[in-house]
């Protein structure tokens, strides 16, 4: 992730919009620079191709994970040429994202086993007329499973702790939300082998009934003097237009059969609070977000 001497440049220049004179350019994404370690939680309904299973084809998947996310700042403006108006000017950082399952360990090499490993870029975006958007930042992800995502969205700064919305695990019919279609398996009193094992051992309840609940537990006590709110999605118009989803051969399927696994929409909310410091103490940062991914299997 070193980017050495590797600096933008344009030819001719662009004027540099007068909102950022004085300024940093990287705008509400400035506070992301540095390495973020933590804890999470990640849930997943994925397939489970057993032999004389037909009906049993789904497995939940919990995973107690450690992440680690980089970022190094781009040196230099990203230049966009324009033809309907006067080119823009992008700034960014670089990003590595890598998470790793804390109960489940390598047996080659006894350290945990890795989950995610994910480079991409987040970035701000000037106010353009063509189209008519205010400004907004960017994440470009690439995902080794065969899907790159581009989500865009809004940064806004609160002074005051983040609203944490519910969210639920409940899969639901390809493009029909409104038909939600719960398993046993989210009821950790209730035995099943289509779920990650001893799931009642490292999990409870309200961390599947509410994902986020693990985030509001980490708020917990603390006092939130600022929150900044980067909130982008890869469909397109919602919140702004631009955004979306690509995915491998194997991962689409085909129109008579159906996908494998396709990533259909990507939206994510991070929040970089900063959190008053204990008896004098200096304030403090930290990084929290929330991603949900729609996949869609075709279920036999």
């Amino acid at each position: 992730m070193e980017l050495g001497d590797f600096a933008f440049t344009s030819l001719p220049q662009i004027a540099t919009p007068r909102a950022l004179s004085g300024a940093s350019p990287l705008g509400l994404l400035q506070d992301l620079r540095g390495t973020w370690d933590g804890m999470g939680f990640n849930v997943i309904w994925r397939p489970n191709n057993v032999p004389g299973a037909p009906n049993l084809d789904y497995f939940l998947e919990l995973n107690l994970t450690h992440e680690t996310l980089q970022f190094d700042e781009i040196p230099g403006p990203i230049p966009n040429r324009g033809l309907l108006q006067r080119d823009i000017k992008m700034f960014g950082l670089s990003y590595l994202q890598k998470i790793e399952d804390r109960i489940v360990i390598d047996p080659t090499t006894g350290k945990p086993a890795g989950l995610h490993i994910e480079p991409g870029i987040w970035a701000t975006v000037e106010a353009t007329q063509h189209p008519n958007v205010g400004p907004t930042v960017v994440r470009m992800a690439s995902i080794p499973h065969g899907t790159t995502v581009l989500a865009q969205g809004t940064a806004a700064s609160i002074p005051m702790r983040p609203d944490i919305p519910d969210i639920s695990i409940v899969p639901f019919l390809i493009d029909n939300p409104a038909k939600p279609q719960s398993f046993d398996e989210i009821d950790l009193s209730k035995q099943s082998t289509f779920r990650t094992p001893d799931a009642d051992q490292h999990f409870n309840q309200a961390m599947l009934h509410n994902p986020n609940s693990v985030l509001l537990t980490a708020l917990d006590g603390k006092n939130i003097k600022n929150t900044v709110v980067l909130n982008v999605s890869s469909s397109s118009g919602n919140p702004v237009p631009g955004g979306g989803t690509a995915n491998t051969a194997f991962l689409e399927g085909s129109p008579d059969e159906g996908p494998n696994a396709k990533t259909a929409r990507v939206s994510a909310t991070f929040w970089i609070e900063t959190i008053e410091g204990a008896a004098g103490a200096a304030d403090v940062q930290q990084l929290q977000y929330t991603q949900t991914v729609l996949l869609n299997f075709l279920r036999g």
